[in-house]
């Protein structure tokens, strides 16, 4: 801790935990003992750990369980905002990645779907709806039509591994994606899911991919869990 710095110790100490907790030093499930013998330990006062380990609470990376002491839960997932899966981004962290298939049928496409797909209105579409998990945990819940004929959509397959592994197993070339990012607040059915509050913020995108050929082959409408999720962005200063 650097006590002549400007920046609040209980920030300093808030930072060395998140960065300990993200780069896998406390592991999902540890301990980090009471206050007094935190503060005890680092030579700070009670109400500054208390300040810093209550922010970490907020962010959903450490909760208090009562008997126990405070614990770890998992480290925020943070996804580059690139044409990657979010099964891929997953088990790329370490996250232990399972899939529960809410639904997967046809449909016939809405007016929204249709445009992005470039397929008639009220023409049959496939939909696969997902709960994706980590740890056990809900992350997200992923919403994605699909051109009809364009692949086989096993449910135990698609419950095993990620969209688009699958898509490319069947030799489609992922080549580009339109892309934007949201939020809103959950509705009764999200949070449920999502194991959130009603109203608690859940971050929003929509993707549609399109293959080597400039052929949309899926369009995504996906929710995730806020609290445990996060877009990052890298910015280029044009010259």
């Amino acid at each position: 801790m650097d006590r002549n710095s400007p920046v609040p110790l209980y920030f300093q100490l808030s930072q060395q935990l998140e960065a300990a907790i993200e780069k896998g030093r406390l592991s999902p499930g540890s301990l980090l003992g009471n206050e007094i013998e935190l503060a005890g330990r680092l030579g700070l006062s009670r109400p500054t750990v208390r300040q810093a380990i209550q922010s970490l609470v907020d962010k959903g990376l450490l909760v208090r369980r009562r008997g126990v002491g405070t614990q770890v839960v998992h480290s925020q997932v943070k996804r580059p905002l690139e044409l990657s899966s979010l099964y891929d981004d997953l088990e790329a962290a370490g996250q232990l990645p399972a899939t529960t298939v809410l639904r997967n049928t046809l449909e016939p496409a809405t007016a929204e779907v249709a445009a992005a797909l470039g397929v008639a209105e009220g023409s049959d579409v496939h939909l696969v709806e997902r709960l994706r998990l980590a740890h056990n945990e809900p992350m997200a819940v992923l919403r994605n039509h699909l051109p009809t004929g364009l692949l086989s959509l096993d449910t135990e397959h698609l419950e095993a591994t990620g969209l688009y592994r699958m898509m490319r197993s069947a030799g489609i070339t992922l080549h580009s994606a339109r892309q934007s990012v949201g939020a809103r607040a959950a509705g009764p059915d999200e949070a449920r899911q999502l194991a959130e509050a009603e109203g608690a913020p859940l971050l929003t995108m929509q993707r549609t991919t399109f293959d080597d050929t400039g052929r949309a082959v899926e369009f995504g409408s996906h929710i995730y869990r806020a609290s445990r999720y996060a877009f990052e962005f890298q910015l280029l200063v044009r010259p």
